[in-house]
């Protein structure tokens, strides 16, 4: 298309909110409530050359429209920076999201120009139907700098090729309740901890006294809330095959079950007990939880949902680390962008996937709370700077990541192994195996997979 320079701002009323999104499989499926950016900081986020030349139609698959803000404030920056180019969006729902997309694309009258990629599973599974195009050579053309997504790309990356790229990264922190920390006259954590460190605050943090409980710490029922402690010293992956390096995390955290230190996960599976209402309750003192519950924690303060008097003053450091790691190190899943292989328009679909993942996407996402895959200066400072972020400089520091790895990266059977690995944490957590035993029942079933 041909391009004339057009230059958008993003106004304020962009910044209006909704609310966040949880859950380690669809957590980019809502959003929060958060207040209003730096006004300052939205002037980058659309000013791009625009593209007139001819009325193009971008047919675009998403999920929960009416609850997720950023796809139309993507739509509507996008269309106002790019005269002609209409986005039509076309919402398949979050259940079975990628499923259902997969079956839309496997038919000869798929007109989907650009699809949004949930998970990596189903990433996979798009790229094994030869349903997306690889973006290789545009990314060459157009001189995309990968290195700007800290390493993730690398992590979907199939046979030397890409086919998506990441709009949205969430990352796991560590939140902590000030006011226990505080009344406790404990210092609170920093961004730079051991796990040993780590695991000596939780406890230090601990009151067993019946009718006035503390809980040092707290981990959800997902198997990454332990198991994936294991990969940040680069060096392991759930695609490994054995999987020893589990052990000392499983037994830190049976430890602290044992000594009244977390609760039980017997006891989550019991009464379903979602993190959110763990942490919003006002008796734990740390939670490794994903950077979507920054913005439920200040939608839901400043709506009144949650006690500002039991969770109000809270704050958030980077994850603990191995001894000789670096500190920053995380985990983390993307949602991405990739043209379909059925797609008429597949230079145009292309440059909507590059805006919205590049710096002027990750602006107006940033507007709302929520976290690009993209994460600049700039980009930390609108996050900071929205209505009830916490004000002290270790919360804004956390949002820096110096390696992200992803809790899924790219195998052709990576379904089958996140199935399996499931299987064995809620086996080892709830004492039907030991911890030795379930490793092997883990490097035996994967082990088979791989073998196929």
């Amino acid at each position: 298309m041909k391009k004339k320079v057009l230059s958008l701002v993003l106004t304020a009323a962009m910044m209006t909110t909704m609310l966040a999104g949880c859950g380690s499989s669809d957590n980019g499926s809502q959003t929060a409530s958060t207040g209003e950016a730096p006004a300052a900081s939205t002037e980058a986020a659309a000013s791009t050359e625009a593209a007139p030349a001819e009325e193009v139609t971008l047919k675009w698959a998403i999920w929960d429209q009416e609850t997720t803000q950023y796809w139309g404030d993507i739509k509507d920056a996008y269309e106002a920076s790019h005269p002609g180019v209409t986005i039509e969006m076309v919402d398949l729902g979050s259940t079975d999201y990628m499923t259902v997309l997969a079956t839309e694309l496997s038919g000869s009258g798929s007109d989907f120009d650009v699809v949004t990629v949930k998970d990596v599973p189903g990433y996979a599974t798009l790229v094994q139907k030869g349903s997306i195009l690889s973006l290789d050579d545009y990314i060459s053309k157009d001189g995309v700098d990968l290195s700007k997504y800290a390493g993730v790309t690398d992590q979907v990356t199939v046979d030397g090729s890409l086919y998506e790229l990441p709009f949205r990264n969430d990352f796991w922190v560590l939140f902590y309740n000030k006011d226990l920390f505080d009344a406790k006259g404990v210092a609170y954590p920093t961004n730079d901890m051991t796990f040993d460190e780590y695991d000596a605050l939780a406890r230090e943090m601990t009151d067993t006294t019946f009718g006035s409980q503390v809980y040092g710490a707290h981990y959800h029922t997902w198997r990454s809330a332990v198991q994936l402690f294991g990969v940040l010293d680069g060096k392991h992956t759930i695609l490994d095959g054995n999987y020893d390096f589990f052990k000392p995390y499983y037994e830190m955290v049976l430890n602290q079950e044992a000594d009244g230190v977390c609760r039980k996960y017997t006891d989550l599976k019991t009464e379903g007990l979602h993190y959110s209402a763990a942490f919003s309750g006002g008796d734990v003192a740390m939670m490794n939880m994903g950077s979507w519950f920054i913005a439920t924690m200040m939608s839901n303060l400043k709506s009144g949902e949650y006690d500002s008097s039991l969770c109000g003053n809270w704050g958030i450091v980077k994850y603990p680390h191995a001894e000789g790691v670096e500190p920053g190190s995380t985990l983390g899943t993307i949602t991405g962008l990739a043209v379909t292989t059925a797609s008429d328009t597949p230079d145009a679909s292309w440059d909507f996937v590059k805006w919205v993942s590049g710096e002027e996407g990750a602006a107006v996402m940033a507007s709302s709370g929520n976290f690009p895959a993209m994460m600049t200066d700039e980009v930390v400072d609108m996050i900071s700077g929205l209505e009830g972020f916490p004000t002290d400089e270790a919360s804004k520091e956390a949002l820096t990541v110096s390696n992200l790895y992803l809790e899924v990266p790219y195998a052709p059977n990576v379904s089958e192994i996140n199935s399996a690995l499931d299987s064995y944490h809620g086996s080892i957590m709830t004492g039907e195996m030991s911890i030795d035993d379930g490793i092997a029942a883990m490097n035996k079933a994967v082990a088979d997979l791989q073998a196929q």
